[in-house]
This record gives C-alpha cells, sequence and structure tokens, in this order.
C-alpha cells in the first residue's frame, strides 16, 4: 500500500472522534511516496444523537454532514465542513451557510478589518508577510520609476531608498518564514473536528426554518484544540476544553519522544523528522520557503548604503545578485509545493481551494523574485530596467498571495456544499 493512502496509526487524525467515521477510500495525496495530505471523514449519529436525524433502528446513522481534513487545514486551524444534498434535505438538522456565499464573504473581509488575533501564528504569518510584501511594493517603485518617470528621480533614490526597503523587506520575510516553519512542526497531531450538534433554540430561527425541536450544525471554538485557542501566549499550550482531554495523547513516541500535541515545540525530533516530517509536503513547502528566504536575505543585507556602495562589479555578483538567485528559486519551489498540497492529484489544479490561489500567486512571486536577478547581471540599460520590472509584478503577486492569506487565517470554520 502506498503511502499516501495510509495513515500513521499515530498519526491517524481525529481518531478519538466517536461521531466521526473515517472514508477509508477517500484518504489521499498527490504522491506516492509522501504522507496523505486530504481525507474524509462522515458525520454519523451516536445515541445521544438519535433525535437529530432518523436512525430508523440503528443506533447510528449517516447524516449527509462531512469533515473535510487535510494537511493544510490542519497547520492553519481550520476545521471544514462538507454539505450533501440530504444533509440539506433532512428536515430535523439545520446546516450554516456556504463560505462561498457572497454575505460570508463580506462577513470575512470584514473579519480583517476588526480580528487581529496575535496569539494565532497562522494569521501572524499571514499578516507579517503582508506588510512584508507592502515593503517590497515600495521598493519596486523605488527601482522602476527612475526608468519609467526619470523626472521623479532623487538623489539617493535607488541606493537609499531601494537598499533599505530591500532590507526591511527581506527581514520581514526572514520572520515570517521562521514562523510558518513553527507553524508546520505544531500542526495538531491528533486533529480537531470543531463542530457540534446544538438544539435550535433562537425563536426567529424556529420560524425562519419552520422545525420545531430542530438541531443545527454549530462551530465550537470551545472544543478546538488548535494552538491558537491559547490567547494567553504564542508559544503555549492549546486550550483544553470538552473534547480535548479525550485527545490529550500522553503516549511516547517509539523513541520516548512526548507526542507533538502535548505542547508548543520549536522543532521536531529526530524520530519524528525521519519518520514523518520528511515525508510532509507541507513541511518541505515551509523549509522551501526558510532556505530561500534566509539565503534572500544575504542580497537584502549587502543592498544597504555603506555596503552596496562599496563593493566591485564581481562582489556584487557574489553576494547581492547570486543569493537572489537561490532566494527566489527557493519561493518557487516553497510556492509550488504549497499549490500540490492542495490537489488530489499532482497535474491536477484544485482551484475551488483557496490555499491553492495562495500558493500560485506566491510561485508567480517567486518568478519575479528570480528573473530580477538574472536580468540585474547584465549592466545594460534593458537589462536593469526589466530587473526593476520583475521585482515590481513579482512584489505585487507576493502581497495578493499574503492578503488572500490574510483572509484564510481568520476563515477557521469554512463550509462547502457537494452534490
Amino acid at each position: 500500500m502506498s503511502r499516501n493512502s495510509r495513515f500513521n496509526p499515530q498519526r491517524e487524525p481525529l481518531r478519538e472522534h466517536v461521531s466521526l467515521a473515517l472514508a477509508e477510500n477517500k484518504i489521499g495525496g498527490p504522491f506516492r511516496f509522501l504522507n496523505p495530505t486530504h481525507a474524509h471523514y462522515e458525520h454519523i449519529g451516536s445515541k445521544a444523537e438519535k433525535d437529530v436525524v432518523d436512525s430508523s433502528n440503528s443506533d447510528r446513522a449517516r447524516t449527509g454532514i462531512g469533515y473535510r481534513w487535510t494537511s493544510r487545514n490542519n497547520r492553519k486551524g481550520r476545521h471544514a465542513l462538507t454539505l450533501t444534498q440530504s444533509a440539506e434535505a433532512d428536515a430535523q438538522i439545520v446546516t450554516p451557510r456556504s463560505t462561498s456565499h457572497p454575505a460570508e464573504v463580506a462577513k470575512g473581509i470584514w473579519r480583517m478589518f476588526v480580528c487581529y488575533p496575535f496569539w494565532d501564528v497562522s494569521f501572524d504569518v499571514a499578516y507579517i508577510f503582508t506588510w512584508g510584501s507592502i515593503v517590497w511594493v515600495i521598493n519596486a517603485f523605488f527601482a522602476l520609476l527612475p526608468f519609467t518617470n526619470p523626472s521623479t528621480d532623487f538623489g539617493g533614490e535607488t541606493l537609499y531608498g531601494g537598499g533599505i526597503t530591500a532590507f526591511i523587506g527581506a527581514t520581514i520575510f526572514e520572520i515570517g518564514s521562521v514562523l510558518l516553519m513553527l507553524e508546520a512542526v505544531n500542526e495538531n497531531r491528533s486533529g480537531c473536528f470543531g463542530w457540534a450538534v446544538e438544539n435550535l433554540v433562537k425563536e426567529q430561527e424556529h420560524h425562519q426554518h419552520g422545525h420545531e425541536g430542530s438541531k443545527v450544525q454549530v462551530a465550537r471554538s470551545d472544543v478546538c484544540t488548535h494552538h491558537h485557542q491559547n490567547k494567553g501566549n504564542l508559544v503555549g499550550k492549546a486550550s483544553k476544553g470538552g473534547i480535548a482531554a479525550i485527545e490529550d495523547d500522553t503516549r511516547p513516541e517509539a523513541d520516548g519522544t512526548p507526542p507533538g500535541n502535548k505542547s508548543w515545540v520549536w522543532w521536531p525530533s529526530a524520530h519524528e523528522l525521519r519518520t514523518h516530517y520528511l515525508h510532509d509536503l507541507g513541511f518541505l513547502a515551509c523549509s522551501s520557503q526558510m532556505f530561500g528566504a534566509t539565503i534572500f536575505w544575504i542580497s537584502g543585507f549587502t543592498a544597504l548604503p555603506g555596503i552596496f556602495d562599496h563593493m566591485g562589479q564581481g562582489l556584487i555578483d557574489g553576494v547581492y545578485w547570486v543569493p537572489q538567485v537561490v532566494g527566489g528559486c527557493g519561493f518557487v519551489v516553497s510556492g509550488t509545493l504549497f499549490m500540490i498540497e492542495t490537489q488530489k492529484h499532482w497535474w491536477q489544479p484544485a482551484t475551488e481551494v483557496l490555499g491553492w490561489w495562495i500558493g500560485l500567486w506566491n510561485l508567480i512571486g517567486g518568478i519575479g523574485f528570480t528573473l530580477c536577478p538574472c536580468f540585474g547581471f547584465s549592466s545594460a540599460h534593458w537589462a536593469q530596467e526589466q530587473a526593476a520590472v520583475s521585482t515590481f509584478w513579482g512584489s505585487w503577486a507576493f502581497l495578493i498571495g499574503s492578503v488572500v492569506q490574510w483572509y484564510e487565517s481568520l476563515d477557521k470554520y469554512p463550509v462547502e456544499r457537494r452534490n
């Protein structure tokens, strides 16, 4: 059996949830030799929920409500609910509105203006990359305007304006990449459902849906075990409430390493790295991003005034342009892997997934940041102009991807409808 079609028993997500049934034939990933990146669970009624669905003579019945586990959602602390026609047709259960509905999209955009959960590392990653991209857009204007609008040129525009913003932008990208790695190694090992069936008690909702005694599927943050539920600090334990006590697996790994979901870790053990993370597509994507940002930072440092203007052409090529080529390639690989992580097959785009578009825009940004130094090696006027142009559209691509990721980081309970 291929690696992508099964879970390691120690890492099978949601295994403690008796109300969820794993669909064995819906476990998969884009590469046979890497860990699964997606799985589907069917929500089933228990004895305590017999009044929610028509269970006939059975203690457990399918409700038409599914839970979509993905490795990306698991890292980001998101709980994806899938609804089928049978769920919507059930007169005894009220389902939430799809997050693709215009009203829900507007609500998500509004959250970006009013919600700033800085204790959530997923939010921090998106927010920091957004500001880093803004700095790079400013940098691109400093680099491009002398070519397109020479009348706006002022003394030191490229050296000081471009050099200082390049250093700031590269530093912000490095900080964001460090947090991205911390997010990857602190994934919720046992998975988190985050939803519950409750009584529909609001009088206006009774009237709206026309169901006395109906039940409603609701998001429950108090039972979420992702680390972002701890609002006290960024690197503490996850909030432990509701079903969290059931999911707190204190059994050690084969090498005695404590399980990863007990508390925040700065780096996985050698055993976890060898048996899990080096086979995890998301971790590999984050590692590529971290590698690219670290090498790219060298060019940001050497761009500073007092350094750049004291180097000869050979040194500029070696410590300014070359790190940009290597770092840009790291961004290209990272964006590509983030896209593939959301896909069922490595060749099949997942245009319906928000994370896929984030990876695509980061891929485009990485291409721009790679082309910039490729043109920059030449001292010809046209090549220098194209280097500035590449930085310009590459920066805007990173900004678009970061803003979409910001939106995604605040949408913790996505809902989708399927036939």
